[in-house]
């Protein structure tokens, strides 16, 4: 037994040795000294028509450490008084002294933030520097009056053009990427959805990025909705009208149907019975039905091809409409929509109907009493 206690004895001094042993060979690490960060403004209203233009300029000084190891600096942006959380990041550059944000950068930062757009917020930014995963070391944190701005959608989707022969007649140029209507990417993805209108049988188009031929894509030739870059041949829209294109840009491939939207609705002169059909104006590149009697007592929304399984909605509840002010409108076959809801007006009348499918990400309507 005195044995057994001796050999027990030792394992436990041993293991207590190699313990010491391997605090020993741990590496202590000194922030010898702090970040900095400041910034050439205590206030910025963010404008979207200088988008591209440098908003606010900040000098930065890295930390400096003991032993010198690698490290990582990010620029972290919160609402004064969360205490960080929840938190914006961008990166910084780690061999300058000053980087610069555009308007439309610090506008999609308080977007993340969920900061309302047009009014000012005190926003404040630290400079983050990631030792690791775990570690990181902060600079003090500096206060922004910023007021951001309801960002255009053209401007903050991703976007490919659809160029082609049917382009002019819908208010665009033939075989033009760089004035062609466009598949957006709501989900900011390899995805695009979007509708062209086309005039004459037989259009043929193709699809394109970056608003130029480099990299075009089109039909494979089997006609099965399958994309190639080489070799490709256009692909043809059979009839004239509005169609509805999805794209995966990744997966190379495509799907294309006929959409023509019309109004239908107890509050229309016809009813729930028939539609009253969308004419494209191709200056305004949009859908509009010029004069409809639309009583306050029923309520509409807009079908394709007089089917409903397409259809113009708001996204939740029924919505009464403001003449002359354009709302976002949603489409149910894209998981848009909750319930099925339908559109009213407060004061009957006639009433001009537009709807504007140019951008995938916000299709806006617009119902203006005459």
């Amino acid at each position: 037994m005195k044995n057994i206690f001796k050999i027990f004895l030792l394992g436990v001094i041993a293991s207590f040795i190699i313990s010491c042993q391997e605090d020993d060979d741990k590496m202590i690490l000194n922030n010898t000294s702090g970040s900095t960060l400041s910034a050439n403004k205590t206030s910025v209203v963010l404008d979207e028509t200088i988008a591209d233009q440098a908003a606010l300029t900040f000098t930065y000084k890295n930390p400096t450490f003991s032993p010198a190891v690698q490290f990582t600096n990010m620029v972290e942006f919160a609402v004064a008084g969360t205490n960080f959380k929840p938190s914006a990041t961008r990166e910084v550059p780690m061999d300058q002294s000053t980087f610069s944000l555009t308007h439309l950068q610090l506008n999609n930062i308080l977007a993340d933030l969920n900061v309302t757009p047009n009014s000012s917020k005190s926003i404040e930014v630290r400079l983050k520097s990631s030792v690791n995963t775990v570690t990181s070391f902060y600079s003090k944190a500096l206060t922004v009056n910023m007021t951001g701005y309801t960002p255009n959608p053209d401007l903050i989707y991703p976007k490919i053009n659809v160029p082609g022969g049917y382009a002019g007649a819908a208010g665009y140029a033939d075989w033009t990427p760089s004035n062609a209507p466009n598949l957006f990417s709501p989900e900011k993805n390899s995805q695009y959805r979007g509708f062209i209108y086309v005039t004459n049988p037989n259009s043929e188009y193709k699809f394109t990025i970056n608003q130029d031929w480099a990299g075009d894509k089109g039909d494979d030739g089997t006609l099965t909705g399958k994309l190639v870059e080489s070799g490709e041949q256009n692909i043809k829209a059979a009839l004239a009208g509005t169609y509805y294109i999805k794209v995966n840009w990744t997966a190379n491939t495509y799907s294309s149907v006929l959409a023509n939207f019309g109004v239908i609705g107890d509050a229309t002169p016809t009813g729930w019975n028939s539609d009253t059909d969308f004419v494209y104006n191709p200056t305004t590149k949009t859908f509009v039905i010029n004069s409809i009697a639309l009583n306050n007592t029923g309520v509409f929304k807009f079908r394709a091809n007089d089917d409903w399984a397409m259809k113009f909605q708001p996204a939740n509840g029924d919505q009464t409409l403001v003449s002359g002010t354009g709302v976002q409108s949603y489409m149910s076959s894209e998981g848009t929509v909750t319930g099925d809801p339908a559109y009213k007006v407060a004061t009957a009348g006639n009433y001009k109907i537009e709807l504007d499918l140019h951008n995938s990400a916000y299709y806006k309507l617009t119902v203006t009493k005459l």
